[in-house]
């Protein structure tokens, strides 16, 4: 069976990885911000309703300034809620099922353990609240919509933490990292992977099957970005010592946002429901450091 996946975002890391996994039997349609501008959520729902083929719609798309939302969260709103809720009524329209990507930073990080899907949220600054907002449009109004809560992505494509230490290491001697913030890092390719994988599913699952609703995906184990920085330089400098690291509180960078320090996700459901079990994140931060550094090594031959 071919499908055809209409996906919001195109330049994004989970965008990108995504349309490098399409398939002789998935094609991947993939609108950038130049074909849709999601500050129109009337834009969204054409794209939808016009699309001669769909069987499944994802929206990997997202307002990511995370302090920037803070002075402007009407677009901040536009773009994680009024355009999810768009997409939502159309999909429902046209009876196909919506994937909407979600963040970690819906909750608090009050809790002592990790966050399940069923957990209250509590949002500390726009850009979560933004981002809730979008959840719960998807799953009023699509009964087919999956939301998918991630964690710390981080890829070869796009900015991140994993490409920023490695920019940062260039010029600074000693690295300020905070190490009171935990979570569980996660790979972009490791999401697309999945998404790619169940989508025959979810196109086949009826409203009311197991499949939709709230569903955290983050690779296995638990860090601090000080402890992600240690296996950065670990994986990128094996055979020189790593950059000067100093752990710092998070209160040592004050930002317009502020940060939740428990951001960890259970992921039980997941594989209760999919039969996934995420694999320890320091495997594809191998992986993914791997990669930039041949694609640097390139750029220099």
């Amino acid at each position: 069976m071919s499908l055809t996946v209409l996906q919001f975002g195109a330049t994004g890391a989970l965008a990108r990885e995504l349309l490098a996994r399409q398939s002789p039997d998935m094609t991947v349609h993939a609108l950038s911000r130049a074909d849709v501008d999601l500050s129109d959520p009337d834009a969204a729902a054409r794209a939808i309703g016009e699309a001669p083929a769909v069987d499944l719609v994802i929206n990997a798309a997202a307002y990511t300034a995370v302090d920037k939302a803070e002075n402007e969260p009407d677009l901040a709103y536009a773009v994680n809620a009024r355009a999810p809720r768009a997409m939502a009524r159309a999909c429902q329209a046209r009876g196909v099922p919506m994937v909407q990507v979600s963040t970690d930073m819906v909750f608090s990080g009050a809790k002592p353990g990790a966050y399940a899907e069923a957990d209250p949220v509590g949002p500390l600054h726009v850009y979560g609240a933004s981002k809730l907002a979008g959840e719960d449009a998807a799953l009023d109004l699509c009964d087919r919509a999956l939301v998918l809560r991630v964690s710390w992505l981080f890829s070869v494509h796009g900015q991140n933490f994993l490409q920023a230490m490695l920019r940062l290491a260039k010029t600074q001697p000693v690295l300020k990292i905070v190490d009171d913030q935990r979570a569980r890092p996660t790979a972009s390719k490791d999401v697309a992977a999945f998404l790619l994988d169940v989508a025959p599913r979810l196109v086949a699952a009826p409203a009311g099957a197991a499949e939709w609703g709230l569903l955290h995906m983050a690779n296995a184990g638990v860090a601090t970005r000080y402890d992600m920085a240690q296996a950065i330089f670990a994986a990128a400098w094996p055979d020189r010592p790593p950059p000067a690291l100093e752990p710092v509180p998070t209160s040592a960078f004050p930002t317009p946002a502020r940060r939740a320090l428990n951001a960890e996700l259970d992921c039980t459901r997941l594989t209760r429901v999919f039969g996934v079990a995420p694999r320890p994140w320091r495997e594809p931060l191998r992986e993914v450091v791997a990669q930039l550094v041949e694609d640097e090594n390139r750029k220099v031959a």
